[in-house]
C-alpha cells in the first residue's frame, strides 16, 4: 500500500472517528508530516460525492454527514421534553440575521422585552455567545452566534443562511413584509429578518472602539 493511500484511509478514520468537525490544522497533527492534507481531503470528498455519507466543511472544518438527499428517509419523529421557546426562536433569528445585536436591539426588533432566561438558554445551547461591546453609553453586549450553531445547521459561514428569495421559495416568509417563519426544533415562531450584516457592523464597533 502506497504512502498516500494509508494517509487518505487515516484521514477517513479520524474524521469518522470525531464526534465534532474537525479543522485542517488538526488533521495536519494526526497525519504523516508529509502528508498533503489539502489534496487527501479534496480526494475523500470526490470518493464520498453521490454516496449515502458525504464529506462536507462545516463551520470552516470538515466532517462525514449523511447525504442531504437521504434526510426525508432518515427522519424520525422523537417526542421531547424541551423545545425552545417562542421567544428564544424569535431572538435566536433575530441574531443571526443582525449581529451583532444589543438586548436593546433585539428587544425593538421584537416589540416585546426580553427576559435574561431567554439569551441564558441560547447561551446554554451553545448557539449563542457576548460579543464586542458597544462604544455607547452604558456600554451594551452584544450578541453573536457560535461555530455550535453554524455546525448545528450544517453552515459553513453566516454566508449560508437563506436569503429572502429563497425563504420566500421555501415558504418561510410570512404575508407581513419583513418576517421571517422558523421551525427550528418542532417550535414554531415569527422572528423579525433582513438580510445578515454582521461584517459591516463589526467594522463599525471596531472603528469606534480604539482599544480593538
Amino acid at each position: 500500500m502506497t504512502g498516500d493511500a494509508r494517509d487518505l484511509r487515516l484521514l477517513e478514520a479520524l474524521l469518522f472517528a470525531a464526534s465534532e468537525p474537525l479543522d485542517t490544522a488538526t488533521l495536519s497533527e494526526r497525519l504523516p508530516p508529509e502528508a498533503d492534507v489539502g489534496a487527501l481531503i479534496a480526494r475523500l470528498k470526490d470518493d464520498y460525492d453521490g454516496r449515502g455519507v458525504n464529506l462536507v466543511r462545516v463551520a470552516g472544518k470538515w466532517a462525514l454527514r449523511t447525504a442531504e438527499d437521504l434526510a426525508a428517509d432518515l427522519h424520525r419523529h422523537v417526542d421531547v421534553t424541551r423545545k425552545l421557546s417562542r421567544a428564544a426562536v424569535e431572538t435566536l433569528a433575530i441574531i443571526a440575521y443582525h449581529q451583532p445585536v444589543t438586548r436593546a436591539e433585539i428587544e425593538a426588533l421584537r416589540g416585546v422585552s426580553l427576559s435574561r432566561g431567554t439569551l441564558d438558554i441560547l447561551v446554554e445551547t451553545g448557539w449563542v455567545r457576548p460579543g464586542r461591546r458597544r462604544r455607547t453609553p452604558g456600554r451594551p453586549a452584544t450578541w453573536l452566534t457560535t461555530d455550535t450553531f453554524l455546525n448545528h445547521f450544517s453552515l459553513d459561514s453566516l454566508d449560508d443562511l437563506p436569503g429572502v428569495e429563497e425563504l420566500r421559495a421555501a415558504g418561510l416568509l410570512d404575508a407581513r413584509q419583513g418576517t421571517l417563519g422558523f421551525d427550528i426544533g418542532g417550535a414554531d415562531a415569527q422572528a423579525e429578518g433582513g438580510e445578515a450584516a454582521v461584517d459591516q457592523a463589526e467594522a463599525n464597533d471596531e472603528a469606534a472602539d480604539p482599544d480593538a
